[in-house]
Formats: structure tokens, sequence, C-alpha cells
């Protein structure tokens, strides 16, 4: 499996919120470091202007780069979900250890700590290639995407996209939410996560502890398995305890690898 990651994204100068915070990534990229035997880590190059404008409005684009590190930040995130999807679509699970996250930037504004959606520009930079034509989106982040909704639903260039994000309160209903709305999937060529470690028992949604999340990492292996020849990626969301996200990563990873 391929864990995406640039020593950049460890810059936490590029904004003050929450996500952007010191320390962050150091438990994923230790975790996941030190098990060389199941993970490649793969570094990424930034998505070009072009890539980003697929997905965003030109004056979005525009104040986004107006704030130099924030772009090179952003635009190297969503270089990070492009080479994710890429290498799913080759045949190689990815989990891309990136920010800022993205899942809240709409086509012509962000908020939530996002501001390119890295969902949206991985999955039209493979449908512009002419590698997938449909494509399902499992966002288990406590907040729900609205960026990839607003973005990914309803398009008029044929790209179908189908997006849950779970709304369950207890966690066995919603692990079988999940499951549910994947057995009702058809004609699906790849899956993607906005993977929010955020739902966590000890972090701000209090629901999940890392057993479940190594059960949406096994759904997305097994669904993927049956539907698109175990084409399959992540990308990290949210999730802020630090001393949590780390193990919480790491059985998501092992569920889905």
């Amino acid at each position: 499996m391929k864990i995406v990651f640039h020593e950049k994204y460890f810059n936490s100068d590029y904004a003050s919120d929450p996500a952007a915070a010191p320390g962050r990534l150091d438990g994923i990229v230790r975790i996941v470091g030190s098990k060389s035997d199941r993970y490649e880590i793969i570094r990424p190059e930034p998505a070009t202007e072009e890539d980003i404008l697929r997905a965003h409005g030109r004056l979005h684009h525009q104040q986004i780069k107006s704030d130099p590190l924030l772009y090179e930040l952003a635009s190297l995130a969503a270089g990070g979900a492009i080479l994710a999807a890429e290498e799913a679509y080759g045949g190689n699970p990815a989990f891309a250890v990136i920010r800022p996250p993205g899942h809240h930037a709409s086509a012509d504004s962000c908020w939530g700590f996002c501001f390119f959606n890295n969902v949206s520009i991985s999955l039209l930079r493979l449908h512009a290639e002419g590698k997938i034509r449909s494509a399902f989106v499992l966002d288990f982040d406590l907040h729900t995407g609205d960026g990839n909704i607003n973005i990914l639903e309803r398009r008029s260039d044929g790209f179908r996209v189908s997006i849950v994000n779970p709304l369950s309160h207890d966690r066995w209903d919603y692990l079988a939410e999940v499951e549910d709305y994947m057995r009702h999937l058809e004609n699906i060529d790849i899956f993607a996560a906005s993977a929010g470690f955020d739902q966590g028992i000890n972090d701000w949604g209090n629901l999940l502890y890392p057993a479940d999340y190594a059960d949406l990492g096994r759904l997305m292996r097994e669904y993927s398995g049956k539907l698109c020849q175990g084409r399959r990626y992540a990308l990290l969301e949210g999730g802020y305890n630090h001393d949590a996200i780390g193990v919480n990563a790491d059985s998501f990873c092992e569920g889905f690898r």
C-alpha cells in the first residue's frame, strides 16, 4: 500500500486553525513510517493550475494564490490527492497524509480549514484523462463535506459521483449505514474516502473506536474489490486529537490495505 506524504506538510505557518496545528501529522507519519514492510511512502508534486481549475473558479483560485505559502501548501495537498488517485487507478491502494484538508471547499468558496477540494481535484483529473466515468466517495469526517457535494453531485459533464456522509449517532448503526449504502452501489469505477478522524472516541465526535476505523477501511477494500477491481484511495481530512489521530489512521489503513 502507498502512503502519500511530503515533508512540507509539516509546515504549520500557512494558517492558524486546528488542522494546521504543529504536531498534528507527527503521530500518523511516525506509525506508518515504522511499517516499511506494509507501506511505501511516495512524494507528490503540486497540482497544476489546470488541475485546480477543473474544480474551482478562477476568482477562488486567484484568491488562494494571493497568499504564496497557503497556495504552495494547498496546491501540494491537491497534488498529493492526485498522486493517490493515480496510484489507486493503477491498482495500488493509497492513503494521502496531506494538509490542508479539502472537503469544505466548494467551487467558489471555502471554510472549515479547507482551501482547495482535494477529492474533487483528484477525481476530476482521472475523469479528464478518460480513466473513470463514475466514483463513490465515503466521507467519514465528523462534518458533512459540503464542498464534495457541491462540486461532484449533479454534474453536467456525464461524470457520476455517489457520496455518503454517515449520519448515525451509534457506532454500530454508523458502520451498518455505510455498508448498506455500499451494498446498493452499481457501476462504480473507483472508491475514494474523505478520511476525517474527528469522529473518534477521543476526538470531537466521541463516537468511533480504532476498530471501527479498521472496519471502515475493510468495507472500502471489500466493496471496491467487488465493484472496481479494488481501486481505492483515501485523503486525510479532519482529526484533532494529536494523541489519537495516528492510532485511528493506522487502524483504518490496516483494514484498507
